[in-house]
């Protein structure tokens, strides 16, 4: 704690973070008492409005929650999920006017929205209100809506640049009820119990990957406890299709839950994600779950064909400042988790670009250091893109073929000119060095209290020296398990996942009897009832 800047006045919000502590007036954002009014008066009025969403799990969190409290309130809201392949990410003008055409009055965008300059334009000369909640990267000037709510804005001084589109979506709907509150609504009806939606706040937050510190941390944290009932009928059918049958960790909502929710939008229909978390009919939520799982599974196969060719493209070449492919037939719904891949694999910035006959559907992730939405903005601005937008550590883009080359030195250059003369390295940061005896369950579960972990607070890692292989194998398709000992004894489990191919793999399979040193984790395993610990390897070295 105290290499993560922990004081002994901050140790009880950081390991027991509550909302009571760490919530801010929500007022504070920029917009929000705009937003608020307008919405309560669609409330107070019965007006017919709409949810426009995303299909990524942030997306489909932020509309579920903002649908579960206007149909606890008043009326459920028109619900819109754009197609991921026809119609692209956040608001389009044929969209927004056949909203208005159907009755809508007001369109609440959630996790999009901040620059879609245009289609804003053409629904306010419709005379169609659009409400903007969002969290990526802006510029200067805002598309043309009643409110635009969004803790990036460059006038906002609120402090919660951190949150992602859930966190600032709960936000809103804490204001909206205060206000409520204040005209009387609840006089006469029931005032809905926020919190029992935290569990949507916490599966976005985490799936976002934005720094669970601070607010998000308290969310995270309580989101958890919330889920761990399986209130939400979606999510504990997806849980259980899932197989888990454990109390949901931050590892189970980025990776378990996370990947599902959002595979409808990558390879199937874009909006089962927002109608699984929506529903409270739990034979169709198990259908959807199913549904889900399988599309999961597809996603998994299309992943590893993009991921084959996009390495093949790169061959032995060692990219520099960042990785930037592009392939015609690329599925446009994998490209943001091979563009991930890659980032974990080079510890560079990562660029994957699907191209198809008339436009490039493009998605980046970054590192820590280099701003990728800032990057891709600037292209946008310089005419490179047609489309594009996105946060520190991930962006999205369209841009024309005849301009890849283009884009490509701009963002090379961007990079380049963000780290001012340094060198772009992987770095590797331990907490500490343990030997295979000293890695027990205590030593696990203590670590476990310094979660949730994920961006802005890693968990621990640690080096475990001097370890020798006993035995290395392969299980599933990519990842190396082994069981290792010290040299004064002790047997630890272990495992580098998608490793196979990768010369850390190749190392643990040959290692023999010669002495390593290994860094990762250490987790519990509770597998069959049992308590041990285990060792998630994610480097190699042979001592000197």
């Amino acid at each position: 704690m105290a290499a993560r800047g922990i004081t002994l006045e901050t140790v009880d919000d950081f390991l027991t973070p509550t909302l009571r502590a760490l919530m801010p007036n929500p007022s504070l954002l920029t917009d929000m008492d705009k937003a608020t009014a307008r919405l309560a008066r669609a409330v107070l009025t019965g007006e017919p409005l709409a949810v426009f969403g995303d299909y990524d799990v942030d997306g489909a969190t932020s509309a579920s929650l903002l649908f579960r409290y206007l149909s606890a309130v008043s009326q459920p809201p028109r619900l819109y999920i754009p197609d991921r392949i026809a119609e692209g990410y956040g608001p389009n003008t044929p969209a927004l006017l056949r909203l208005h055409q159907e009755g809508v009055r007001l369109v609440v965008t959630v996790d999009c929205g901040t620059t879609a300059h245009q289609p804003l334009a053409a629904a306010a000369a419709a005379g169609l209100d659009v409400i903007v909640l969002d969290h990526h990267a802006t510029e200067s000037a805002l598309p043309q809506a009643v409110a635009v709510v969004n803790p990036n804005r460059t006038d906002d001084r609120s402090g919660q640049g951190t949150l992602c589109a859930a966190g600032v979506t709960f936000l809103t709907i804490v204001a909206l009820n205060r206000a409520l509150r204040q005209a009387d609504w609840f006089r006469e009806r029931p005032e809905p119990d926020l919190m029992a939606w935290l569990d949507l706040v916490a599966l976005g937050t985490v799936c976002d990957v934005v720094p669970l510190v601070g607010l998000n941390r308290a969310l995270v944290t309580q989101g958890l406890k919330v889920m761990a009932r399986r209130a939400n009928v979606g999510l504990r059918a997806l849980g259980d299709a899932a197989g888990l049958n454990t109390p949901p960790e931050a590892y189970h909502a980025g990776f378990v839950l996370g990947p599902r929710v959002n595979a409808g939008g990558r390879v199937g229909t874009s909006d089962l994600g927002t109608r699984l978390l929506t529903t409270e009919n739990v034979s169709e939520a198990v259908g959807l779950a199913r549904r889900l799982d399988e599309l999961n599974g597809e996603r998994r196969q299309i992943e590893a064909t993009v991921l084959a060719a996009a390495l093949e493209q790169i061959g032995d070449q060692d990219p520099t400042e960042m990785v930037f492919v592009a392939g015609t037939g690329w599925h446009p719904g994998v490209i943001g988790i091979v563009a991930a891949r890659l980032m974990e694999r080079y510890r560079r910035p990562a660029c994957v670009v699907a191209l198809g006959d008339d436009i490039g559907k493009g998605s980046g992730r970054s590192v820590r250091g280099i701003d990728l939405g800032a990057a891709v903005i600037a292209a946008r601005q310089a005419g490179l893109l047609t489309h594009g937008g996105g946060h520190r550590m991930a962006a999205g883009f369209s841009v024309m073929p005849d301009r890849i080359g283009d884009l490509q030195a701009f963002l090379r250059q961007c990079v380049i000119d963000q780290l001012g003369g340094r060198a772009l390295e992987a770095n590797l940061e331990l907490d500490g060095a343990v030997a295979v005896q000293g890695a027990t369950p205590a030593l696990a579960e203590t670590l476990a209290r310094l979660g949730p972990f994920g961006s802005g607070n890693a968990e621990p890692r640690f080096a475990v020296v001097d370890a020798r292989v006993v035995r290395a194998d392969v299980v599933g398709s990519a990842h190396v398990r082994c069981i290792l000992t010290g040299s004064e004894g002790g047997r630890l489990k272990a495992i580098a996942f998608r490793s196979i191919d990768t010369d850390l793999g190749q190392m643990l399979l040959k290692a023999g009897s010669r002495p390593l040193h290994l860094a990762g984790p250490l987790r519990l395993d509770t597998w069959n009832g049992g308590v041990a610990v285990q060792l998630v390897i994610e480097d190699a070295a042979w001592p000197h």
